[in-house]
């Protein structure tokens, strides 16, 4: 068994823990900001391959405690680095740390750099290169008072970034991050899924994908597939059956819609990319104007930013209005509003039924949801 820990947008990480089970995992245990979890390399294949959720699969290499900057440098020495990928392979070194007393933690970060490169002179004769933008292998170091762990990072590239979202709009929201809202949401496929601010289409190609039982790394590469390890043979088959089992594209009950005719056309972009063009009902519109386009379904929205919609009255004048849209519309519906604003809870004039703190990056946002009736969702006095 080897040990693994999936990092995922805060606020996630019990959907992910159900996940990392559901695949076969092994002492998953969830922890502030990611998941922990033994298994075999078909399994860290497999999570790199299907998990919508987690950010990035990281191999746990080292776990021990320190003292001086020195014992650091010693545990990082100490590991065969050259079992496990070549000294052509380019590397990066990142370091976080929380209650840490050493001075610098960019001298950790150099310090267990050296001790890498000096493993590979060592063994090899020389030493592999830095890349700081694209490097081949990222070496993870993760400090918490006097606990060190060191990871090997199998994904490369985070796992948000499915292969295929070539265009962004001003506040993209992450693609784990739709696909933890929709979990939270509870939508499934067949279920009507309406995103009236769409923006740059995530939550529109996250929801086709999964309708069309589309794995999220399908269409991209991995740093697994650079270490000497790597089973080829068994990766091959994998993707394989994942392939076989996806589902023809077709119509889908997946609607999105925006106020702005460059939105749309960068959602249409994307779709296209990701072959999902058709399955996706696109239609320039203002949330406020909009009609239901069924009767029943789950509205999704990233709200807008200040910089996307100007200035903060405006906003102060949307959300009044929205909550206005969605009682004399879109009664049948639920709708799960995602932002970063707290203005909104008491511009809206509608009670939200449940509150969900996540974090999109560093940002404290909440998933707010409203079950529309007829009528004030507001309780009566």
């Amino acid at each position: 068994m080897t040990d693994f820990f999936a990092p995922c947008p805060r606020g996630l990480e019990k959907i992910l823990e159900s996940d990392l089970n559901a695949m076969g995992g092994t002492d998953v245990k969830a922890t502030e900001g990611g998941v922990s979890f033994s298994g075999d390399w078909a399994l860290c294949y497999r999570a790199n391959l299907e998990s919508r959720i987690a950010s990035r699969i990281l191999w746990r290499v080292k776990e021990t405690t320190f003292r001086t900057e020195q014992d650091i440098y010693k545990a990082a020495y100490e590991l065969p680095w050259q079992r496990w990928f070549n000294v052509s392979s380019t590397i990066k070194v990142s370091t976080t740390a929380i209650r840490c007393e050493l001075k610098s933690i960019d001298f950790v970060t150099l310090l267990v750099k050296d001790a890498v490169c000096d493993r590979f002179r060592e063994h090899c004769g020389e030493r592999p290169s830095v890349d700081t933008l694209d490097p081949d292998m990222r070496i993870n170091v993760y400090i918490e008072e006097y606990r060190l762990m060191l990871y090997l990072d199998t994904s490369g590239d985070a796992l948000f970034k499915r292969g295929i979202r070539l265009h962004t709009n001003i506040a993209p929201i992450r693609e784990n991050l739709a696909a933890g809202i929709l979990r939270i949401a509870n939508w499934k496929p067949g279920i009507p899924l309406l995103d009236p601010m769409c923006g740059s289409g995530t939550f529109l190609i996250e929801a086709a994908q999964i309708a069309l039982n589309i794995q999220p790394g399908i269409a991209r590469r991995f740093a697994f597939e650079r270490l000497l390890n790597f089973d080829a043979a068994r990766w091959q088959e994998m993707k394989d059956e994942a392939i076989a089992a996806q589902l023809q594209p077709s119509p889908l009950d997946i609607y999105g819609s925006d106020l702005y005719g460059d939105a749309m056309k960068t959602a249409s972009r994307n779709l296209q990319v990701a072959g999902l063009l058709d399955c996706v009902s696109l239609k320039q519109a203002n949330i406020l104007e909009i009609s239901p386009p069924k009767d029943h379904g789950i509205m999704v929205a990233n709200l807008p930013y200040g910089e996307r919609m100007g200035e903060l009255e405006e906003l102060e004048e949307l959300y009044p209005k929205l909550g206005d849209a969605l009682k004399k519309k879109f009664s049948g519906w639920t709708a799960y509003l995602f932002t970063a604003d707290k203005a909104i809870l008491k511009m809206m004039r509608l009670s939200p039924s449940k509150r969900t703190p996540l974090f999109n990056g560093a940002i404290e946002c909440r998933l707010l949801e409203y079950k529309i009736t007829a009528g004030s969702n507001r309780p009566s006095k």
